[in-house]
């Protein structure tokens, strides 16, 4: 019999997969990743009743139930690199740092010194093989509008090879249906939103906590005239237009910031050259299954996905001749850089976030918008 530790987070996909797991004939360990436990000024964080809610589904089904402590380096790996990232002015995504270096590299390491054959999570992705293969890949998930390759396009190939998705062939309504049918005690939670870890909480408010605030002015780009006032330059994202509190008539977008002065530029003009982009440059590349940037040119029907949910986007890529160092220290992938190219302008997404590449079903890997 498999040994498979699967990550329960309390929510009904890893409860649902924990049904799966047993029902197939594997021994199932369920682990609670105690990730981050702090309570933020007027917001407590869910991390305790999440704990509740997991050990009452691995009681109900009679699994073993542990919990893992990753605070340490969860705040070290994941919290640390997204203040830094923002302070620079960028504007991170903590979901794909987490995998990468929690998730699947840390869970992982831990449970195969445990002795597992596997791990698990429900996340909504899938590990196949494509073209009579013999290595597992990773595949988007049945559910297209659910799919989260795009925040696992960073953990590693030996950690696919031993990773489960027991949800990836279902869609959402059917793993509410199971879970329904199956009476979990989780059936009919909702989904946590806001920042990963913390839960109901925005990320402005998150930042709060730990940077410090800035005030300074809003201006227009286009004539310098100052329209409002901001509480850190930091705060605001390139394309934003909620939050920006300036009032009636047509709503103004963010299109530069200046950490040094303190500003934040703003414009009415939808056609903004700041809004749009042609090409993008993709730095700190963690490609797929031994792929290089050069083999990216040989794909034909290349398509990336610049948001969660977002469509996928036909797109070709070009490499410069030698590779360009970057100064992310907290990536283990190849300093390498790619640009992207798109037939049409596509609206430019904030540096720091992720572009995900793809080939059919299968994901190649990508990298961090430079």
């Amino acid at each position: 019999m498999s040994k498979v530790f699967l990550g329960m987070s309390g929510g009904v996909d890893s409860s649902v997969s924990a049904v799966l797991l047993k029902n197939q004939g594997y021994d199932v360990t369920g682990v609670y990743m105690k990730n981050w436990s702090e309570d933020l000024p007027g917001m407590k964080c869910p991390w305790a009743d999440d704990l509740a809610d997991a050990k009452s589904v691995a009681v109900q089904l009679d699994l073993d139930f542990e919990v893992w402590d990753f605070e340490a380096a969860y705040k070290q790996q994941v919290v640390d690199y997204m203040l830094a990232e923002f302070k620079k002015g960028r504007t991170p995504n903590p979901d794909v740092m987490c995998n990468e270096r929690i998730k699947f590299k840390l869970f992982y390491d831990q449970a195969m010194a445990r002795g597992a054959d596997y791990i698990a999570t429900g996340h909504y992705a899938r590990v196949g093989t494509q073209n009579d293969a013999t290595c597992k890949t990773l595949l988007r998930a049945v559910d297209e509008n659910k799919d989260q390759t795009y925040f696992l396009y960073r953990m590693s190939d030996l950690a696919t090879q031993h990773t489960l998705f027991p949800v990836g062939d279902m869609l959402k309504p059917e793993v509410k249906a199971f879970a329904a049918e199956h009476a979990l005690d989780v059936a009919t939670k909702k989904e946590s939103m806001g920042v990963c870890f913390v839960g109901e909480v925005g990320m402005q408010d998150f930042l709060r906590t730990y940077i410090d605030l800035r005030p300074g002015e809003i201006r227009v780009a286009e004539t310098g005239a100052v329209v409002g006032f901001h509480e850190g330059a930091v705060f605001y994202t390139l394309g934003q237009r909620h939050g920006l509190h300036l009032g009636g008539g047509l709503p103004y977008y963010v299109v530069g910031k200046d950490l040094d002065a303190n500003i934040v530029y703003v414009s009415r003009d939808l056609n903004h050259p700041a809004l749009w982009a042609d090409t993008l440059d993709l730095e700190d590349l963690h490609l797929r299954d031994g792929r290089t940037p050069e083999d990216l040119t040989q794909i034909r029907d290349l398509k990336v996905r610049l948001r969660h949910r977002a469509p996928l986007v036909g797109v070709a890529t070009s490499c410069p001749k030698k590779s360009i160092a970057t100064s992310n220290q907290w990536s283990e992938s190849r300093n390498e850089m790619v640009t992207l190219r798109f037939d049409q302008p596509i609206k430019r997404p904030a540096p720091g976030q992720s572009a995900v590449l793809y080939a059919g079903e299968i994901c190649l890997g990508g990298g961090i918008i430079a």
